[in-house]
This record gives structure tokens, C-alpha cells and sequence, in this order.
């Protein structure tokens, strides 16, 4: 997580991104995302997004009903923040997301995908006030400090009490605390800030419940 990061709508995009299919991962704006970059195509890909913007995204790829695999038509772009080559050729990278994004088109399938791309805005149907009331109480919901990590609970919970943008919060919560993936894929994909905030206390109610 990066507390001074940009704002989720401040973020210029490119038209364009390559795309990395990973199943079930997905990734958050605001979040930060450590990647192992060893397969040929995906080492092209990073060259390619080093080169040009520093950007690529995560196309999740979950079953669909007839037993083969759908890519989720929603991802969030991401920024190449660090990336360290190895002598044999793979590298370490860290992405972190930046904004969600809507798969609009195929540009290229080979050697490695690039995906037209279009920002998926944020709808927010409620008053600030209301907004921010969520957002306190799903801080409120996060595990007790004395019974997991301690201090790094402690010191997340501090750097997120500092955030202004009730967005990010949700989505670095998001990313941190829900570890089921369809309720992940459902905040990924919603729009209204709202509705996001409902599954998100609805994921942290359950935690506690199971804990």
C-alpha cells in the first residue's frame, strides 16, 4: 500500500495495455502487486511496457459454466514501480494498481496480449457524510490489532485513518482483508462506491464471525 500515491482519478491512462492471465488474482488500485516474470511472453511483455509507458494489467481468468475459462472483462492498470532483471533472464516486479479499466477490444492475442483499454469510472449515488460512515466502519471491522500482526496492523490501520479518499480505503481493504474470490471479483467489477463499501462489511462481518 501507498498512502501518497496518486488519487484513483488523476491517473492518465494509455489507450493500450498489455496483459498478463493470471487465475484468480486480482489486483486493486492503490494496492501493490509482487510478480515473478519467467514465461518468454511475459518477458517480452515487460520489455515491451518498460520501453514504452511502464504500464500493464492482470486479466483474471475464472471458470465459466460450460468448465473452460472466461476473462474478466474488468482489471485495474497497472504501474511498473520496481522491476529487477535476474542473470537467467526473469525478474522480480512490483506493479501497483492505479486505475480499473474496462476491456474494450483485442489489439494483439501474440506473443503476448495487448488489450484496447478504456477507464472505468467510479460511481458514487451517495452523500459525502454517508461515504465516509462506511468507510469508518469498515476500519472499524478490521482484525484486533493484539490478535494477528500487531504493529503492522497497528501502522496499516494509522496510514489508512489518514487517507481522505474513502475509494482507496475500500479498495486497499479490498485487497488486504477478502480473501474469497468471488466476493474480490464483485468489488473489482462494481461501480458505485456504494455497493462496494456493502460487500466489502459484509466480507469483514463474516471474518470476524469465522475467527
Amino acid at each position: 500500500m501507498d498512502p501518497s500515491s496518486q488519487s484513483h482519478s488523476s491517473f492518465s491512462l494509455p489507450d493500450t495495455m498489455p496483459v498478463m492471465v493470471l487465475g484468480d488474482c486480482y489486483l486493486f488500485p492503490g494496492c501493490l502487486l509482487p510478480l515473478f516474470i519467467f514465461e518468454e511472453r511475459y518477458r517480452l511483455m515487460l520489455a515491451h511496457a518498460l520501453k514504452t509507458d511502464r504500464m500493464f494489467c492482470i486479466g483474471t481468468r475464472v471458470k465459466n459454466d460450460d468448465g473452460g475459462y472466461d476473462l474478466l472483462p474488468v482489471s485495474t492498470a497497472g504501474l511498473i514501480r520496481a522491476c529487477k532483471k535476474q542473470e537467467d533472464g526473469t525478474s522480480h516486479v512490483m506493479l501497483q494498481g492505479v486505475k480499473r479499466i474496462r476491456f474494450d477490444s483485442w489489439q494483439q492475442e501474440k506473443p503476448f496480449v495487448i488489450a484496447n483499454v478504456k477507464p472505468l469510472d467510479t460511481i458514487i449515488e451517495t452523500e459525502a457524510d454517508y461515504i465516509n460512515e462506511l468507510k469508518d466502519r469498515s476500519l472499524d471491522l478490521l482484525p484486533d490489532a493484539t490478535a494477528c500482526a500487531g504493529e503492522s496492523m497497528r501502522n496499516l490501520r494509522a496510514a489508512l485513518l489518514k487517507i481522505d479518499c474513502p475509494e482507496m480505503v475500500c479498495d486497499i481493504l479490498s485487497y488486504h482483508f477478502v480473501r474469497r474470490s468471488a466476493a474480490q471479483r464483485s468489488l473489482l467489477m462494481e461501480s458505485s462506491l456504494e455497493k462496494r463499501y456493502d460487500i466489502l462489511l459484509s466480507e469483514l462481518e463474516r471474518s470476524q464471525e469465522d475467527g
